[in-house]
């Protein structure tokens, strides 16, 4: 599956992704065609290889002449549904324009159909949403995965006076969405950016395993004095997830009740933690206590630690992003003398490494046969041996 990887280490915004797309690989003469289509005039696209720091990517900016009507949100989903744009990028592109003009129609309290693009900033907006749509549909790009995004902090002026950052069309539109603040205090990811990420990305966290084909960078108008301003955008053929970042979130306590627990990791697991483990551990005063800990995946650790505050007698917890590698895993199934059993494979190298018989299948069996339980596991794994 072709996926392309958005790194928003620096934010993003629209003429960003359309700077990394064009860096790599999408020729301009495609970008160009697929824009052609669209109804929309008296414009042009300039996109000139510059340096970000020690990096080396493309910078693109969008020229727009005199005389450009305001458009509200109707008007722009009747050009892009008008032209003739692919099915999917006009799909897409819609979509994405949709939860730009909702967001600030929510902002500012009036009907999404009220709310207006000033006259270059429409033009801008239609040239990186439908660019980037079209870009990634030229690439083939089928899958959207997107890093936590540095949203910044500060500022930043805008027609409406000075906001707060991220500015609120673009806290709401990753509301849900793993972000933080890091680096200069200043506007990172636009609400273009945002609506972007919102309404294209399959999913938030860290790289998936894939063999990388292309890296394209695309340059911010802006420089920065702690890092490259710039989306890094990694294409390539996804393979097996071996790899991911998740959120290790722990906290020790001696005040509650034993009954309390097993609720505990039963509610950490029901609402989404990879692992809930119990350590027992020596405090303080040489008080006898439970430390707990769960894996929490990217997006989901706000939520996991609040519930942990909920359910238990926690005032304070720890957490930090931690690397997990994970073997190839497969599941089989196995006919044995007792049964099918359900056969968890994994694979190292594309070797066997591991055979795990299905707990509560071989125990159901155990229990019905009146077997001890290892000989039952120990058969599904021979099996499992002799069926590879």
């Amino acid at each position: 599956m072709q996926t392309a990887y958005f790194d928003c280490f620096a934010g993003i915004s629209g003429n960003m992704a359309l700077g990394a797309l064009l860096h790599a690989g999408l020729p301009t003469e495609a970008l160009v065609e697929e824009l052609d289509k669209l109804p929309v005039k008296g414009y042009r696209i300039d996109a000139a290889s510059s340096r970000r720091g020690r990096l080396t990517g493309i910078h693109v900016q969008v020229r727009v002449g005199e005389n450009q009507p305001r458009r509200n949100l109707k008007e722009i989903l009747a050009l892009i549904h008008q032209s003739s744009l692919s099915p999917a990028v006009k799909e897409k592109s819609g979509r994405v324009f949709r939860l730009l003009g909702e967001a600030e129609a929510r902002i500012h309290g009036v009907d999404p159909s009220e709310v207006h693009f000033h006259e270059v900033g429409a033009v801008d907006a239609i040239v990186d949403i439908v660019g980037t749509v079209a870009g990634l549909e030229r690439l083939g790009i089928e899958r959207i995965v997107a890093s936590p995004v540095n949203v910044g902090s500060g500022t930043v002026e805008t027609e409406h006076g000075l906001l707060p950052v991220p500015a609120p069309a673009t806290a709401l539109l990753l509301t849900g969405k793993p972000t933080y603040a890091d680096g200069e205090a200043r506007e990172w990811t636009t609400p273009t950016g945002a609506a972007l990420l919102t309404g294209l990305a399959d999913g938030f966290g860290g790289q998936p395993g894939m063999k990388v084909r292309s890296i394209g960078y695309g340059l911010g108008s802006r420089e920065s004095s702690d890092r490259p301003n710039c989306l890094r955008i990694m294409i390539g053929e996804e393979t097996a997830d071996t790899a991911d970042t998740c959120w290790l979130i722990e906290t020790n306590i001696d005040d509650m009740t034993p009954e309390l627990f097993g609720h505990v990791m039963e509610r950490l697991l029901d609402e989404g933690a990879l692992d809930v483990f119990f350590t027992p551990i020596q405090m303080k005063k040489n008080r006898p206590a439970v430390r707990i800990g769960l894996l929490a995946p990217e997006g989901r650790e706000q939520h996991l630690q609040q519930l942990l505050f909920r359910e238990t007698t926690a005032i304070g917890l720890r957490r930090s992003r931690v690397y997990r590698e994970k073997l190839d895993r497969r599941t089989i199934h196995v006919e044995t003398r007792y049964g099918e059993i359900p056969v968890k494979i994994g694979l190292l190298d594309g070797a066997i490494v591991n055979r795990a018989p299905e707990y509560d299948v071989c125990r159901k069996l155990a229990l019905e046969k009146g077997l001890p339980l290892k000989e039952i596991m120990d058969t599904a794994r021979a099996a499992a041996g002799r069926t590879l």
